[in-house]
């Protein structure tokens, strides 16, 4: 029977080197490490869906723009819209993601709305982020 060894990202085999940081930026000394890929992407696509275009210093390009979206209808025909848009752009910015889905939940008392992000890297376990806007 065959056995299938999920896939090591050569930057995480040293476990004392730090990746990056992780968002929110709320640790004693502001910045809080990230010591795997895997925590990397997850605060890269958080980074990502909530930075506007223009918004990045020397990347005016980087962010998804929710803002756009702000002072829409919440019905479904937007939401289905919204969910594909984000789908296809997470897909574009990050070429190591494998987006499997994209669910937005309405909060109609709050005026809000839960975004979950449902995603693998390089065919590892599935991740899920959840962001309330």
């Amino acid at each position: 029977m065959a056995y299938r060894i999920p896939n090591k990202i050569p930057i995480d085999l040293n476990a004392r080197v730090a990746v990056g940081v992780s968002l929110p930026f709320n640790a004693p000394g502001v910045f809080n490490s990230t010591y795997t890929t895997r925590d990397q992407t997850k605060s890269n696509i958080i980074n990502y869906v909530l930075t506007n275009p223009g918004e990045r210093v020397f990347n005016p390009n980087f962010g998804f723009g929710l803002l756009r979206y702000i002072f829409s209808n919440i019905n479904p025909i937007n939401l289905q819209n919204l969910e594909e848009d984000l789908a296809q752009s997470i897909a574009a910015i990050f070429p190591n993601v494998i987006v499997n889905n994209v669910i937005l939940t309405p909060i109609y008392e709050q005026n809000a709305i839960n975004i979950q992000i449902t995603y693998s890297i390089l065919n590892n376990p599935l991740e899920t982020i959840n962001i309330t806007v």
